[in-house]
């Protein structure tokens, strides 16, 4: 059991879902990112998902692929961000999952990239841009080092998918909110509730939803039907607005991040 897994299991206890941040590693510096992630645990985040910039980030929307650039520009590598987690993990203990494209982890190695990523801290991976029939090699390697294969689900997978993909989903089950592509959304897709009803049927693994959820109203309409909420692009917006001042950045991301904790749990 990882740091994933001993997370949602104590959230199932206390009854309520997981906040889990996107962060884009390297953005606006790679600096910066320890301590935005710090701050967002700081503001009651549960799990971290921090993404692995890359140059065609194909399931991204306009917010993310900007922090990517702004990342690239740094030249920021996967190795580096793996040494940014294992220093991150002096201090923090909070489960962190990677959301990177397969072209980074193919180059390295799936074995490679797993001892690596084990030895760094990460507790799982997400490969948005690799379906489960062509994931053998990391879906054999990953367990062996302790990682959390986590898979995406859409709202137009159908039944048997669903039990396909949530079959080789370890830690949790990603749920898409929406065809298309990350980013900021006025409201919630009204496919969120019936696609974890369906999704239910065939797993008792946490299911966290991501894409589009950007207001704290909505994080709490989803943390009412799944176990945990993804935001990502509405907190990338926040940290592009206050990017050049870093005092600014971390309050601001702070503060909307407490009040994205607020709707996760429910209390308001």
């Amino acid at each position: 059991m990882n740091r994933i897994d001993k997370k949602f299991q104590q959230l199932r206890q206390q009854g309520v879902s997981a906040f889990m941040p996107y962060l884009c590693a390297g953005d606006p510096t790679p600096e910066l990112t320890a301590k935005l992630l710090r701050t967002l645990e700081q503001a009651g985040a549960d799990l971290i998902e921090l993404g692995v910039p890359f140059s065609d980030p194909i399931a991204d929307g306009p917010t993310i692929q900007r922090a990517s650039e702004r990342a690239l520009k740094h030249r920021i590598s996967l190795q580096q961000i793996l040494e940014i987690v294992k220093t991150l993990r002096q201090q923090t203990d909070i489960p962190i999952a990677l959301m990177s494209y397969y072209n980074p982890i193919f180059s390295m190695g799936e074995s490679t990239f797993c001892q690596a990523a084990q030895n760094a801290g990460v507790d799982g991976i997400i490969v948005p841009d690799l379906p489960p029939e062509e994931a053998q090699p990391l879906l054999e390697v990953a367990p062996q080092h302790n990682l959390a294969t986590i898979f995406l689900i859409a709202p137009t997978s159908p039944s048997e998918r669903m039990q396909s993909i949530a079959s080789v989903s370890t830690g949790f089950v990603y749920c898409v909110s929406l065809t298309g592509v990350t980013g900021v959304r006025a409201t919630l897709s009204d496919e969120v509730a019936p696609m974890i009803t369906e999704l239910r049927k065939h797993t008792n693994k946490p299911i966290s939803v991501g894409f589009g959820v950007s207001t704290p109203e909505q994080a709490k309409q989803v943390a009412e039907v799944a176990d945990g909420v993804i935001v990502g692009s509405a907190i990338i917006n926040v940290i592009e607005k206050h990017k050049d001042d870093e005092t600014k950045l971390l309050t601001a991301v702070k503060q909307f991040a407490s009040e994205l904790v607020v709707g996760v749990k429910l209390e308001g």
